[in-house]
């Protein structure tokens, strides 16, 4: 998987809006695929057009590390949950709540470029890591 500071460079380097999808699709492809064990109703993330499901665990500790793994059956929701993976896991707890990956999306430029299904789901995602995180938080 790429680097979040790599994907960041990256899609810096890309003007085209075109070019910035095939790149997410690239992410997404790259993503390694969630075992169907765990693509369950449990796991699945609400207010997602598509099919997307993440996979939460956590250290121990009142600050645990946290660990998000995802899928999406769509390809460019998928990159996205690639992106959203990245830039939270392996985070503490209180970091992950913390931050807010939306500003991340508006600093790459994609957000602005989403349709509102999509980005609804984005919002969606993003929330669900960031309550995950919140409930383990002692």
């Amino acid at each position: 998987m790429t680097t979040l500071a790599a994907m960041i460079d990256d899609f810096g380097f890309l003007d085209d809006w075109e070019d910035r999808m095939r790149y997410v699709i690239e992410l997404g492809k790259a993503l390694p695929d969630l075992p169907d064990s765990e693509k369950t109703a449990e796991n699945k993330v609400q207010g997602c057009a598509s099919q997307v499901w993440l996979s939460v665990s956590a250290g121990d500790g009142a600050d645990p590390v946290m660990t998000f793994r995802g899928d999406s059956d769509a390809f460019i929701v998928r990159g996205l949950v690639a992106i959203v993976l990245e830039a939270y896991s392996g985070k503490k707890a209180s970091e992950v709540v913390a931050f807010d990956a939306l500003d991340l999306f508006k600093q790459i430029g994609l957000l602005e470029h989403l349709t509102a299904q999509r980005a609804n789901g984005l919002r969606s995602m993003i929330q669900r890591i960031r309550e995950e995180a919140a409930r383990r938080m002692v």
